[in-house]
């Protein structure tokens, strides 16, 4: 499984660690990412995902249909 949201599709992103020399050396900097269970009223089920932080906040405010809607996936399969 990747380290990806499956709401956002949020990833990696490429950074330097910085020493105390200054010296730059490639690291990746990964999305914090949670497992979590939403319940899904259109379903009347729980649905397990593995989501963001930022999407769980955006969760709450728009909804788990508009947000799997706009993301493109069928909440029938998780």
């Amino acid at each position: 499984m990747s380290r990806r949201c499956q709401l956002t599709g949020k990833k990696a992103n490429n950074a330097n660690s910085i020493s105390h020399s200054h010296r730059c050396t490639k690291r990746l900097q990964h999305v914090n990412l949670q497992n979590k269970r939403v319940w899904w009223e259109g379903g009347k089920r729980w649905v397990k995902l593995r989501i963001s932080t930022k999407a769980i906040k955006t969760l709450e405010i728009k909804g788990l249909e508009a947000m799997a809607k706009e993301a493109g996936i069928n909440l029938n399969h998780y």
